[in-house]
């Protein structure tokens, strides 16, 4: 086992932190219903390499393909330095593979999306369903990246990651669940953009009157999964704690009390753009500290391991 450079683990959570604000500036394009700022071009933007005399929206589009772009040379710079700094057979090179990939997958999707046309008021099922597999994968490249970091702190090689009993069962069925609320809350935040209401009580009804359109009757599917996913979280908890994980146990449950207070909050405000951000970033805080219990409740820390698998 060999514990990667200090420099090398900080540069992993910084990329980690990096890619959050790509997403929160992403869910501005969305809100703002900027997504179609640079027509259906791509990479180009109206045909432009830097678009001339730009339109607010198309400042908010670009500034945003400026980010993934970037996001993609500090991937990159993440995979090599850790190939670099590590042995064959770390978990950590796996990691930093699969968070490559991940992001290729999510340039692929976001441009499909803009060539398809499924940006500002498009309604189409195509969109929820091409705008649910981005989601799911922005997720996933997430959870990639916050275990790259995790994992050159920890040093562990891939043949360590072994699971005894069910646990590794229980905790993808807890991230799984937190993603379909992670996927529903996006898709219930594009309903309120597409279908704004003036009241509470007129937000409510469209959720259930017979000619409301699809995209708000999906609106409930995210705080039924609120409640499900609860339930494996507090068992992901009760897990941390028995290992010794009491503080991020803590962490955890604060942000997820945090992220619920957020939601209602969001409802009752009818949510306005500044909400849906901070909701996200709520969210986002949430999925990585998720990500690193469930590490330390699934896999054992390094500094806990025999001497013997060092």
């Amino acid at each position: 086992m060999k514990q990667a450079p200090k420099s090398l683990v900080r540069y992993a959570w910084g990329v980690v932190w990096y890619n959050v604000l790509v997403i929160l500036w992403g869910a501005l394009v969305r809100a703002t219903k900027s997504g179609a700022g640079c027509g259906n071009h791509w990479p180009l933007c109206n045909g432009q390499v830097i678009p001339l005399s730009p339109r607010i929206d198309t400042i908010i589009e670009f500034t945003h393909r400026c980010m993934t772009g970037g996001s993609t040379f500090v991937v990159i710079g993440l995979l090599v330095w850790s190939f670099r700094a590590t042995i064959r057979g770390q978990a950590a090179r796996v990691m930093a593979v699969v968070s490559m990939l991940l992001l290729l997958n999510e340039a692929f999707l976001g441009a499909l999306l803009v060539k398809l046309g499924y940006v500002t008021g498009n309604q189409s099922m195509g969109r929820v369903v091409l705008l649910s597999i981005h989601l799911s994968n922005t997720l996933l490249l997430m959870a990639a990246l916050t275990m790259t970091a995790i994992l050159l702190h920890t040093g562990q090689m891939w043949r360590e990651l072994g699971v005894r009993g069910g646990r590794k069962l229980w905790a993808l069925l807890g991230l799984t669940a937190t993603m379909v609320v992670g996927v529903s809350g996006s898709l219930a935040a594009l309903g309120d953009t597409l279908f704004p209401s003036s009241t509470l009580s007129a937000a409510f009804a469209q959720d259930f009157a017979a000619g409301s359109p699809w995209l708000l009757r999906l609106r409930g599917v995210h705080p039924g999964s609120v409640l499900v996913s609860a339930f494996f979280v507090v068992w992901l908890v009760a897990q941390a704690r028995r290992a010794g994980a009491g503080r991020l146990a803590t962490t955890v449950l604060a942000l997820l009390v945090f992220q619920s207070a957020l939601g209602v909050a969001d409802v009752v405000l009818l949510a306005p753009v500044w909400m849906q951000i901070v909701h996200l970033l709520g969210a986002d805080l949430y999925w990585i500290a998720l990500i690193a219990l469930a590490a330390r409740v699934v896999w054992p820390d390094a500094d806990s391991m025999p001497s013997s698998t060092r």
